[in-house]
């Protein structure tokens, strides 16, 4: 069987940040060209950046939200155009503003379609979320690495909440590792 760890692929990376200052966003909105401010809707300013492709929620707190990107660097990357872009309309941004990355969801493939009743029992309720008939995913818990995982009949994962990409190669592992290990996997 093909290692399951090498079909990880990051699907989005959400990492935060803040300027440290009060913005108006009405006015950054009309200075900041491409930006989308409809406080009625949503009560920050939402700036895509195309390369890396990225959307930046921006809060009159000063704080700015980045999704979409696809990788830790990407993220960063997109972070620091905003900070550019803001700097450019004369708002004192320091020179490197920490920038926390707070999710990153994965997808991955263990190769073998799962029997997730069989999984459910297997693996035990603690840990465990399955409601076929309100959603096709079972819910996994895990304590180590820190994530959720979502698993398909499939055999197709979705997970989140890890915080760098070894966190979803672990999690792989430990699937993998424990659905063997109840003779579930293949």
């Amino acid at each position: 069987m093909a290692d399951p760890t090498e079909s990880i692929n990051i699907e989005n990376v959400v990492a935060s940040t803040g300027i440290g200052l009060e913005l108006d966003l009405q006015t950054v909105a009309m200075d900041l060209e491409g930006a989308d401010y409809d406080p009625e809707q949503f009560p920050g300013l939402v700036y895509r950046t195309t390369d890396p492709k990225s959307a930046a929620l921006i809060f009159r707190s000063g704080k700015i939200v980045c999704t979409g990107a696809k990788s830790t660097d990407a993220v960063h990357e997109a972070l620091h155009i905003v900070f550019d872009k803001l700097r450019e309309l004369e708002i004192p941004i320091e020179d490197d503003p920490e920038i926390t990355v707070q999710n990153i969801v994965t997808s991955a493939d263990l190769g073998k379609s799962l029997n997730l009743n069989a999984i459910a029992i297997g693996l035990g309720l603690e840990n465990i979320e399955y409601e076929p008939e309100q959603f096709p995913g079972l819910v996994y818990r895990l304590d180590e690495p820190s994530v959720v995982a979502l698993l398909f009949g499939s055999g197709k994962l979705v997970i989140t909440g890890g915080k760098q990409p070894s966190d979803a190669k672990a999690a792989v592992e430990v699937i993998s590792d424990r659905l063997s290990e109840l003779g579930l996997l293949g």
